[in-house]
């Protein structure tokens, strides 16, 4: 407990990709450090995450970035009350890195251990940001590996309301990024070349899928911008430069948002749930942000997201979903391992 009162203090590790990350959060809702470090500058002159690169790196990394987030929240271990440490999905070798350093902490402590899924630890981005949110709600999770949609039963809680069944959006932004010559990460600097374009210009193919399914689809969407650059190439037509340039960002990117605020909106609607939150690093995008408000003002629905540096991976989300985790009567022991791949219900 913490010093003088009754509050818990977790410590959260997150290494689910390329960030490094530790943060101490009181009582699941109050950051009190959150310290990241990024390989993003590293990656990204190889065009995307290199696995093995980010599991040296995170070995690297892991003891100072702890240190850091004890010493900028002013706490010792002993101070703790809890573990928790992201166990997928994610990169089997990173999430290890992770794992290894918070079951290694566990034991010296004698401190429980939450392993925490990483999307519900972005869903609990949105509790730090707006501490009087409460379920029920339906959650957009929007990432590089991720597009899905969560009915947030409770704080540790969730059914599965629908998912991409190929490419997720930030995967897609990345790949046309990189055909684009913009580099990695794509949805940041796609955001970037799409400011002063008109969405209007290009018309490109969106999917929906028969029997109501709510699921996304973003492969025929991104292999039709991808295919549209490589045959302007071939055929010796000049490269998307300026105005041309801006049009065509604008217009991929508002189909990737527009399709993921039309499905989070009816989704909310269909299971009559009175507010929707964003999540993952797609919600930082402020077309996304506008796409949500505009389709959920329509229908009297209020609208979360967490700010820019919750939106991506970090740990003080990690903290806060391994509280509710642990207050819902989770527990993990030393056969903790990670899972590249597990749904979130």
């Amino acid at each position: 407990m913490a010093p003088g009162s009754l509050s818990m203090l977790t410590l959260g590790i997150e290494t689910s990709c390329d960030e490094t990350a530790a943060a101490v959060v009181l009582d699941g809702k109050t950051i009190l450090s959150n310290v990241i470090a990024s390989q993003a500058e590293l990656h990204g002159k190889f065009g995307g995450v290199v696995p093995e690169v980010a599991s040296r790196k995170h070995v690297e990394a892991i003891l100072p970035v702890v240190g850091k987030a004890l010493d900028d929240a002013d706490v010792r271990l002993s101070d703790l009350d809890l573990i928790a440490v992201t166990r997928g999905p994610g990169l089997v070798g990173a999430l290890l890195v992770g794992i290894s350093a918070a079951k290694g902490l566990a034991a010296v402590t004698g401190l429980p251990l939450v392993g925490v899924h990483h999307i519900a630890g972005h869903i609990a981005a949105n509790y730090l940001a707006h501490p009087g949110l409460e379920p029920p709600f339906l959650c957009l999770v929007a990432s590089g590996g991720h597009s899905h949609l969560v009915h947030v039963r409770g704080l540790a809680d969730f059914a599965l309301v629908a998912r991409t069944r190929d490419d997720a959006a930030g995967e897609a932004f990345d790949k046309v990024a990189r055909a684009l010559g913009l580099g990695y990460p794509g949805g940041p600097n796609i955001e970037k070349a799409a400011a002063g374009g008109d969405p209007a210009a290009w018309r490109f193919p969106r999917t929906r899928f028969p029997e109501g399914s709510l699921d996304f689809s973003f492969s025929g969407l991104k292999t039709a911008a991808i295919n549209h650059l490589h045959h302007a190439a071939q055929t010796g037509a000049p490269a998307l430069e300026g105005k041309t340039r801006s049009d065509f960002a604008a217009s991929f990117q508002h189909a990737v948002v527009d399709t993921l605020a039309e499905h989070a909106v009816e989704a909310a609607v269909r299971l009559s749930l009175p507010a929707i939150a964003l999540a993952g690093g797609v919600s930082a995008n402020k077309a996304l942000r506008q796409a949500m408000e505009t389709r959920a003002r329509a229908v009297s629905i209020p609208v979360y997201w967490p700010p820019a540096i919750l939106c991506t991976d970090n740990a003080a989300m990690i903290a806060a979903a391994g509280t509710h985790a642990y207050l819902a009567g989770q527990r993990d022991g030393p056969d903790l391992d990670a899972v590249s791949a597990a749904s979130i219900d």
